[in-house]
């Protein structure tokens, strides 16, 4: 069964219009040429009548029957030899018939319709046979008799036949064909222009809507605008309730995370401050646990944020405003240090989530290069040479410090949450784990290798936006 492959439905309302449309041209070619060579055989065995009659007006007009004396057409072309236009008359009811025929003929006689079983239609047969030198002829012929015309008293019949060559059929078959094939081939391109402009302006609105979702997709807008046919306009509400329903979900979960929030950390609040307040084992106890449980907290919610803004539909950053912005802030915080922050980022990047997300991860790891590198800081995004097979495009943000780096054995150990290497630079241990979990939620990596310039390289790879 012939099964169109194209996932587009413009290519396959065309394709199928396109062969259903040639399917009926072919078969109404074939009718037609088909009633065009009966309507050509019909008019050549007209003539071939006109000369049979001409013959046995000949035949019934002689005084004696019985030997026949024949005047022969005045056509020239059945006195030339195998000219290709032949006539012959033979006796019937005697064992050797005096066969008359044209001088066309020579030595060749033709042979018989009835013997080919050819019915027999209005007293006549007609029908094709191979004549002298094996060529095709057009042949009809008749059986005539005369009543009691024998001097004995019996009937006398006689066989007329008239054949003639096909090649003037052949020729008017053949230039009709080539007129024929010359219009439908003319007619078919013109079906397929008229059936391609009929699928673009009947899909018009689909490709609209296409680029409506395009742009909210991109973050360019945040509903489905424009009018749309009574076909598509419900598609588009139904779109535009989805989107709606999304940011109104992931609006109350930012809420409720926000709630839960400050419900757990007001009472982790309380327990350090009694804790701290005591001596003793007991309440160092209770400090420890409790900041393990405020880091635990900081953590799943952090995550829990991340994963509700990765769902909203359409959302969409600019990498180098926040880059740049990253920067600066870092400069300001790490001026007494002499650390030179060098930034290189191409032109019309944008990252396929929420800024605060972008900033988070690449904050955590600009935060960790400029902790531990000795002069100079370099960041850099391009975009993400996948080939032809990346179904979405990607940017990478790569992070260089010329520290004292990380060995290869360690690198893992520090992506583990809470994880600290060296416990004398601040902070908590979750700022490489919570970019893990970002990374992973937006469906990208994170790298960390050897840095040309001396320290360690954190590589993130993001999906983004087509400009």
């Amino acid at each position: 069964m012939f099964r169109v492959k194209a996932q587009s439905i413009a290519t396959r309302l065309f394709l199928s219009a396109a062969f259903w449309s040639t399917v009926i041209l072919v078969i109404a070619g074939f009718l037609l040429s088909a009633v065009y060579t009966r309507s050509a055989e019909q008019s050549f065995d007209e003539i071939l009548k006109t000369y049979l009659t001409a013959l046995v007006a000949d035949i019934d007009s002689s005084p004696d029957k019985l030997h026949v004396v024949i005047d022969p057409l005045s056509e020239p072309k059945f006195k030339f030899i195998l000219a290709g236009w032949y006539w012959q008359i033979t006796p019937l009811g005697s064992d050797k018939p005096e066969i008359k025929t044209s001088q066309s003929l020579f030595a060749a006689t033709l042979p018989r319709l009835s013997d080919q079983n050819v019915p027999l239609i209005d007293g006549a047969r007609e029908g094709y046979v191979t004549g002298p030198g094996s060529k095709q002829l057009r042949q009809v012929e008749r059986e005539i008799v005369f009543p009691e015309a024998d001097p004995e008293g019996k009937d006398l019949a006689y066989l007329v036949q008239v054949a003639a060559t096909t090649e003037e059929i052949d020729r008017k078959i053949f230039t009709f064909q080539v007129d024929l094939a010359i219009t439908f081939v003319s007619l078919a391109l013109a079906l397929l222009a008229s059936t391609f402009l009929q699928v673009r302006f009947g899909l018009r609105p689909l490709r609209q809507l296409r680029r409506s979702l395009g742009a909210i997709r991109q973050g360019n807008t945040e509903r489905i605008e424009g009018q749309y046919p009574q076909d598509i306009a419900p598609l588009a509400d139904e779109i535009n309730l989805l989107i709606d329903s999304n940011r109104e979900i992931v609006g109350r979960a930012r809420t409720h995370v926000g709630n839960l929030a400050h419900a757990l950390k007001t009472p982790l609040s309380v327990i350090v401050n009694e804790a701290d307040a005591e001596a003793g084992g007991l309440a160092g106890k209770v400090r420890e646990q409790a900041g393990i449980m405020r880091d635990q907290v900081d953590y799943y919610l952090e995550r829990a944020r991340a994963a509700a803004r990765t769902n909203v539909i359409g959302a969409m950053t600019e990498v180098t405003p926040t880059i740049e912005g990253l920067v600066r802030a870092f400069a300001k915080i790490n001026q007494d240090r002499d650390i030179r922050f060098e930034v290189a980022v191409a032109g019309g990047l944008r990252f396929r989530g929420e800024r605060q997300d972008l900033e988070e991860m690449i904050g955590n790891l600009a935060d960790n290069a400029a902790k531990w590198a000795r002069h100079r800081v370099r960041i850099e995004a391009v975009p993400a040479h996948m080939g032809d097979t990346a179904s979405r495009p990607f940017f990478d943000v790569t992070i260089d410090d010329d520290g004292a780096g990380l060995p290869k054995e360690s690198r893992t150990a520090a992506l583990h949450r809470g994880r600290r290497l060296d416990e004398t630079k601040p902070g908590s241990g979750l700022g490489l784990s919570i970019v893990m979990d970002l990374v992973s939620v937006y469906g990208g990596t994170l790298k960390l290798e050897d840095s040309p310039l001396g320290g360690l390289r954190a590589q993130l790879h993001l999906p983004a936006i087509e400009a």
